[in-house]
């Protein structure tokens, strides 16, 4: 893996996120109480035994930075070994990145220095586990100029995702960004082959095609709709078939794009059985860890719905956290959360720091860091009232409150109901 240069592409705006994306770039996003959800991505890459890894940022970096300055800093760099944050530098364009293709064309001065025989392109906003290195040696063993890894997902679906038409020997023949009417996987009725947004190209090859359509001024300069396509007839691309290190029965392959998909990829963690094991230690998921106290659990006076218990069923509760005499059911709190006496939460994912008052109740729900909700609040059990308040609600019923609101209209908008 020393020829290997990794590039995680981590600039999206991840506008279908907000508001949760309002202040943070969506790699940079809470995901299972403790991650970010560039931790995944990372993660795999380590375990990969990938040590030469480039965050490439663009919008609303400054938290996902300090993120990975305060949890992934443990590389040598005496060694040759990093995981180093690149910001835009314009020192081709004067422009933001126009595309993936762009995004890594104008860093082709820094990936040309690190002097890698193949080039590992990730996304940096998938939930998923994967040994990239599988990949690789499938890349060097057919000799193929690109490989892009691919899943089967549902042919309704497939609009969202590039598709690909392969042969038997799986060498790409086709390739659709986002189309209207996929093609159907021939042995697998209702499923089409969508591109993972992973690539392995060898380097040199790259290098050729990047600065070929960088001259191009009808190109939207991205890989699916500008680089791969012309090529398929040109060179050797092949399709990798997404191998699972979840270890479940089936494959476990996540885009958090939206807020009831991000909420329900939440949701499946607390689980009896979750689908993403998180708990697996061969295939470890790192992240920053602060040094905080172990979650408490206070008051026990008696039983009853309405009882000053402090309790959590279901739930997955970060150190730092105290349920001080409430009910917590079927949620995920982040550090340093704290649940007051009588309030009851369900069904909801709580971001570090937030603070839930007495006698509150609250259901179905997103809060984002540091939120200090009153007592007596009531937070999706009326969303036509939590719609009046002005606060985001997705499609299948999530209520999203965002932690970018002066404290004075928090307090407002937040009045017991």
């Amino acid at each position: 893996m020393r020829d290997v240069l990794t590039l995680i592409l981590a600039g999206g705006k991840g506008t279908r996120l907000e508001p949760l994306t309002r202040d943070r770039a969506k790699p940079a996003v809470p995901f299972g109480g403790l991650y970010r959800i560039i931790d995944f991505t990372l993660s795999n890459c380590i375990n990969s035994d990938l040590r030469r890894i480039l965050v490439l940022t663009q919008y609303k970096a400054h938290s996902l930075s300090r993120h990975i300055s305060a949890g992934w800093n443990f590389l040598p760099r005496a060694l040759d070994e990093y995981i180093e944050v690149l910001p835009p530098q314009q020192r081709i364009d004067e422009n933001w990145y126009k595309g993936t293709a762009d995004a890594i064309y104008q860093n082709i001065y820094t990936i040309e220095r690190a002097n890698p025989r193949y080039v590992l392109i990730l996304a940096g906003d998938h939930i998923y586990k994967m040994d990239y290195g599988h990949m690789i040696r499938s890349h060097i063993e057919r000799g193929a100029d690109l490989t892009i890894g691919c899943i089967p997902v549902p042919r309704k679906d497939g609009s969202h995702f590039g598709i690909m038409d392969v042969d038997k020997e799986d060498r790409v023949v086709g390739f659709l960004e986002k189309p209207a009417d996929p093609p159907e996987i021939a042995d697998m009725p209702g499923q089409t082959l969508a591109s993972m947004g992973i690539y392995v190209f060898t380097a040199r090859i790259m290098f050729e095609l990047l600065c070929q359509d960088a001259t191009r001024t009808d190109s939207d300069h991205d890989f699916g709709k500008n680089i791969i396509p012309p090529i398929l007839g040109t060179h050797r691309v092949f399709a990798y078939r997404f191998r699972d290190q979840n270890r479940k029965e089936v494959p476990y392959w996540r885009d958090v794009g939206t807020l009831d998909a991000y909420y329900q990829a939440n949701m499946d963690l607390v689980n009896v059985d979750p689908v993403l094991n998180l708990y697996d230690r061969e295939w470890p998921i790192r992240t920053y860890q602060p040094q905080l106290p172990p979650p408490k659990f206070v008051f026990n006076d008696g039983p009853g719905e309405n009882a000053r218990r402090g309790e959590a069923h279901d739930s997955m509760v970060c150190q730092g956290c105290i349920i001080s005499g409430g009910h917590v059911r079927h949620s995920i709190l982040s550090p340093n959360v704290r649940v007051n006496s009588y309030a009851v939460v369900e069904s909801s994912i709580l971001f570090d720091g937030v603070n839930v008052g007495r006698h509150c109740r609250i259901r179905r729900a997103i809060i984002d860091k540091e939120v200090q909700i009153p007592a007596g609040t009531t937070i999706g059990h009326n969303l036509e009232h939590d719609r009046q308040r002005g606060f985001t609600i997705s499609e299948q019923g999530v209520v999203v409150i965002a932690k970018s609101e002066l404290p004075e209209t928090f307090a407002q908008r937040l009045k017991p109901s």
